[in-house]
């Protein structure tokens, strides 16, 4: 008897995981296609690499796991620029770049908390706009680096870190 409840519960936790998949490529390709800058492959490996989203049953709770998911890429993104501020190992003319940066993710992390607030009571409009606010400052970081004719040492993780925060903000518009 044992053995047959432990095989119902292996396909019943099977069939849980393969739904949470298709629910993450399907939502994923939806975003993709209404959002040229969304990144399909990219949505899909970042949902599914995180436990959250695999246990989602729904487009709200993506929206809400890809938005933890951003935030805690945000807090890893300032944390790697204050590092480097540490290190004093770049050009004199890049630290007020860097500072303006540690900044911005200040205020992305500020803005994805409130969005996260706005999902758990379902105001996405409100959600919308907090992650509207909190997508610019990976692109304003980056632009603060072009604006000084210099190569920013965090190009990559600012174009993480807006792929990120773009998966919920896509999610809130399909809602």
């Amino acid at each position: 008897m044992k053995f047959f409840v432990s095989v119902v519960m292996f396909f019943l936790l099977l069939n849980c995981f393969a739904a949470a998949q298709t629910l993450i490529r399907d939502s994923c390709k939806t975003a993709a296609a209404k959002d040229p800058n969304l990144k399909y492959d990219f949505c899909i490996q970042s949902l599914e690499q995180d436990p959250q989203s695999k246990t989602a049953t729904s487009l709200s709770g993506l929206v809400l796991a890809s938005t933890n998911n951003a935030a805690s890429k945000t807090i890893n993104v300032k944390g790697i620029v204050e590092t480097i501020l540490k290190s004093k190992k770049y050009a004199p003319s890049i630290e007020p770049a860097l500072r303006t940066c540690v900044k911005l993710y200040d205020d992305a992390y500020d803005s994805l908390k409130e969005a996260l607030m706005n999902v758990k009571s379902s105001d996405y409009k409100s959600a919308n706009m907090h992650l509207s606010a909190a997508l610019d400052e990976p692109v304003t970081c980056e632009d603060g680096f072009k604006e000084k004719h210099a190569k920013s040492p965090v190009t990559n993780e600012n174009n993480v870190s807006f792929q990120k925060i773009l998966i919920p903000l896509a999610f809130t518009n399909m809602l």
